[in-house]
Order: C-alpha cells, then structure tokens, then sequence
C-alpha cells in the first residue's frame, strides 16, 4: 500500500512524497502542445493542474527532463486554471532545453517543480514601462498584462537580434497602450537596442514611473544605467545558474545592495540599481567550457540520445 506525506515549502507550493520509495510525486506532465516561434525558440504548453491554480505573475518552475537531466529555470508565461495547463517558452541553448525541444505533443516531461520565487509586486504606478529582450519577450507578457489590468499606461520595448527572432508581439501589443520594437541589425523597428529605445523616450522628455526589464543580463545592465540618472524604480528579473531553485544550494546567490541573496527564494526580481550585474555576468560564464563539452557529446550522440 501506498503512503504518502505532503511537503509543504510555502504558502503557493507543496509536493508529494513517497514515504515508501523516498521519491517525489510531481505528476504526470504530459505535453499539450509545442509550437515553434522562432529558430530555436519553442513555446510549450503542458499540464500541470497544481502549479496551474498556484501560479503568479513573476513565478518560475525548476523542470528535468529525464532522469539523467540537469534542473533548469524556466519563467512562466501563462497558466490557466481551468484547464490544468501552464506555458512556458524557452530557446534551445544547451543540452538540457535541446533535450525538450526533441518531446512532442503526448510526451511527458520527468519533473516540474513550482511555482517558485517571490510573485510580482503589481502596483498602480501610472506610467509604467516593461522592456523585454530575446526569449525574455515572452517572460514580460504577464507583467504587462497585469500591470495593465492594475490601471497602467504600459508601454513595452521588445527587441531581437533581428526580426525573425522577435516573438509574442500580438500578445503584448494587445495589453499594451504603445509598443516599441528594436532589432539589432534594423530590420525590423528601432535599430539599435530596447535600452536605446528607452533612452530616446526619456530624452524627449518621456517620465516614467516604474520599469521592469526581463532577458540577458547585458540588456537588462543597460537598461538600469539609462534608468539611474533619473531615479525611475527599475525591477529587473535575474537568470543566474540555479539548481533546487528552493533556497538549499545557494547556487543562485547573487548580490543585491551588498548583501547576499538567494535568486530562487529572495526572487527573482530585485532592485536592479542595486544588483550586481558584473558578479552575475561572470558567475554566469562559470560553466562555459563544461556546457559546451556536454553539447558536443549529445550532438554526436544525436539529440535526445542518452
């Protein structure tokens, strides 16, 4: 006979775990759908009932794909409660989000742990600004969405490489009272980067009252330095290395006004003037050389192969 004891980690978030076996029970994660956006940018939509009716604006699930898979961070994007399903959109980078991009439609992913982190502030600010770059165009879409239901004038910077890589521009116009798009080689929008963009707004003596910015940590450093000389709240939502994602690692540790925080517990958003971007740049880099010695092991492999 079965027996099973309830974990509960916080007010959002509880697990079950076999008593008997010692194994966490996270369910069946079955894939309801997968969509390609863009090169190597999927979106994904999966069933998971539990993290569906506890998710938040701002909140993240740790996911393994096998059993011989590393945990991997992953933003949420939407959720919808009456159908049990979550989405979630990533860019195959490594091997571990190549290995997801291999499932298809009534595969099913080994773990799903969440919803984690801290859920977003979400406050009338008045005029508020959400900056998103690269797979973090998707990651800004509940914010803009919930500022705007919180009575906002939003407006959104989104910005690509180039235009094929740009995504979930109908979803954020549609919350959205002005839409900026930047591309890095102009072909599409603004040439140049989303913190170009902001800053020209602001030069022509736009003032705003919150910015949120969420993608590579390079963006969202400029953007913090274009936010700095005219004191404008800015709330950025760190990406570092991250392994539990429950606080016990510390793997995720960055700096934040001095202090040492935990990204997965004391996030992931913080103050970004106060973060340390050049600290989680290079704790970022840490696993450089190892990444790229497990991608080329899994390409001559083939994908997927273990």
């Amino acid at each position: 006979m079965d027996t099973f004891i309830i974990l509960l980690l916080n007010s959002n978030f509880f697990i079950c775990m076999d008593w008997m076996k010692g194994t966490f029970m996270m369910g069946e994660f079955k894939i309801l759908e997968m969509e390609t956006l863009a090169p190597e940018i999927k979106r994904l939509v999966v069933s998971a009932p539990l993290i569906a009716e506890r998710a938040q604006v701002g909140q993240f699930i740790i996911v393994r794909v096998d059993e011989k898979g590393e945990r991997f961070p992953l933003t949420l994007v939407d959720w919808n409660p009456a159908e049990g399903s979550i989405t979630l959109v990533f860019l195959e980078v490594g091997v571990s989000t190549k290995k997801l991009g291999t499932l298809k439609v009534g595969d099913q992913i080994l773990d799903l742990v969440g919803p984690l982190g801290n859920p977003a502030e979400i406050e009338r600010y008045g005029e508020a600004v959400v900056i998103g770059g690269g797979v973090g165009i998707a990651a800004m879409y509940p914010r803009v969405k919930a500022l705007k239901k919180a009575g906002n004038q939003v407006t959104s910077i989104i910005g690509a490489k180039t235009s094929n890589l740009l995504i979930y521009e109908r979803e954020i116009k549609g919350w959205s009272d002005e839409l900026h798009v930047s591309t890095d080689d102009g072909s599409r929008g603004f040439k140049g980067f989303t913190s170009n963009v902001l800053g020209e707004l602001l030069n022509r003596g736009r003032r705003f009252n919150f910015v949120f910015a969420v993608g590579p940590v390079l963006m969202m450093r400029a953007v913090t330095e274009v936010t700095r000389p005219y004191g404008i709240r800015t709330v950025a939502s760190l990406n570092p290395i991250m392994v539990d994602g429950t606080g016990m690692c510390g793997a995720c540790r960055v700096t934040v006004g001095g202090k040492t925080k935990f990204t997965c517990v004391d996030g992931p958003e913080f103050d970004a003037h106060l973060v340390d971007f050049a600290e989680l740049i290079a704790r970022l880099r840490t696993y450089i050389g190892e990444e790229q010695q497990a991608l080329r092991i899994l390409e001559a492999k083939g994908l997927g192969g273990g």
